[in-house]
């Protein structure tokens, strides 16, 4: 029998998944290649979405994607498990066992074979060491994060309507550090549930009984955008009554506050860990290049500089551009590009051909303030100059940018299935999750 060409994909997130599925119609369908993505979960939700499953007005379940329903489609292999080691010489990965909910051992320690090998892990919340904040904080780096927040906010506000019934003090401080697209857009969201859950029964409680805070060490929110997005997000957050800190560096958590830099102490009941990212810092046991962050160091064709059979893409590669100093940022923009170039690649050695150089384009950033507004920059693709959009605009090309995400995983027909299926969802169904 032929030995065809095995490509082993690790993460299902947004670059992992598209990866696998263009892969999977392309070769694997064609019996060209043999495709096999592993993941540690059994379902795919869009990262940048965890903010919304957070705070309630996104449904995970119903924009769930189950890998093993996906593979069958898509013509490629799904192994559910989690990478915890690698053996170069024998071009193989190693797989944890997987234990069920009481600790058994379902499926031992195995291993998996590989011709070509791509790291796709994503990111995950970098604290910094700051003293508490693992132990206080609340992360959204994975679905199961983003639920667990979901299960405790709720909890909280339900436990503020029972103080206020009974007419004691009843003030709930929520704290967000970091204001970053995630921190700024998480303010919005829980603004919005604050004013939404008094229609459903938690009448007692206020929307300004909810005290919610963004802290930024620098000197204005949003960093890496530009000044003019930063300031329209500052005035938009101070007109839903979110307040907003910067120039403030934390320098502790504790169980019911935030101590900074200067000594201030902020209170606070719920504190969300949103500054920073890092890659897993099980990379660190591979024996690859990695940065100070746990980034795989590639080349420009995202190949690993140790070994030239094993490529990242998305959060967890640092991939340098020609004329920059910096690598490429940790977006869901450009995890979607470094997957087409690498579907490329790809193809290419199969056939013994070159790998292609990844070249980052910046489309621009948007930011959605819940069901408020939207506003963004857009870079023109000829002037290479941005424009600024708000309003329905910003807030269409906003939700394209998940419908772009579906298409390259469905295609068009089913993508514009989901689309209407969503539409009938939001008609039938509270604005709210509430459970």
């Amino acid at each position: 029998m032929d030995h065809k060409h095995h490509i082993v994909v690790v993460g299902g997130g947004a670059g992992g998944l598209e990866l696998v599925t263009r892969l999977g119609n392309r070769l694997g369908r064609r019996g060209k290649a043999r495709i096999t993505l592993v993941d540690a979960g059994l379902t795919h939700v869009w990262k940048p979405l965890l903010h919304e499953v957070a705070s309630g007005s996104l449904d995970a379940n119903a924009n769930e994607i189950n890998y093993r329903a996906h593979a069958r489609k898509h013509h490629y292999e799904f192994q559910l498990g989690r990478m915890t080691g690698l053996d170069r010489s024998e071009r193989e990965i190693v797989i944890a066992p997987f234990l069920d909910g009481d600790g058994d051992e379902v499926v031992p320690e195995r291993r998996i074979p590989y011709d070509t090998l791509v790291l796709a892990v994503g990111s995950t919340a970098n604290d910094f060491g700051t003293p508490g904040a693992q132990d206080h904080c609340l992360f959204l780096d994975s679905l199961p994060q983003a639920r667990r927040f979901h299960n405790l906010m709720l909890n909280a506000f339900l436990r503020k309507n029972h103080y206020a019934r009974e007419g004691r003090p009843h003030p709930l401080p929520i704290t967000i550090i970091g204001a970053g697209a995630t921190g700024v857009e998480l303010a919005a969201e829980l603004r919005l549930a604050s004013r939404e859950l008094p229609v459903y029964g938690m009448n007692h409680l206020a929307p300004e009984d909810i005290h919610i805070s963004v802290i930024e060490a620098a000197d204005r929110i949003l960093p890496a955008l530009p000044p003019r997005l930063s300031l329209a997000a500052t005035r938009e957050l101070e007109r839903q009554d979110v307040k907003v800190l910067t120039g403030q560096p934390v320098a502790e958590i504790r169980d019911s506050g935030i101590v900074m830099k200067d000594g201030t102490e902020l209170p606070s009941e719920m504190t969300i860990w949103a500054a920073g990212i890092k890659a897993p810092v099980w990379l660190r046991a591979l024996d690859l290049e990695l940065n100070r962050s746990n980034q795989l160091v590639v080349r420009q064709t995202l190949q690993s500089i140790t070994d030239p059979d094993i490529f990242a893409l998305g959060d967890c590669a640092a991939c340098p551009q020609p004329g920059s100093e910096r690598p490429v940022p940790p977006r869901a923009q450009a995890a979607h590009q470094q997957a087409d170039t690498l579907f490329r690649t790809l193809r290419h050695r199969i056939q013994g051909g070159e790998a292609v150089p990844f070249v980052y384009r910046d489309h621009g950033s948007l930011i959605n303030f819940s069901r408020y507004t939207t506003v963004g920059n857009l870079m023109g693709n000829l002037s290479g100059r941005s424009m600024y959009v708000e309003g329905k605009v910003a807030r269409l090309f906003y939700a394209s940018l998940y419908r772009m995400h579906q298409n390259a995983l469905h295609g068009p027909l089913r993508t514009a299935i989901i689309w209407a299926m969503d539409r009938v969802s939001r008609a039938m169904q509270p604005r709210l999750k509430l459970h």
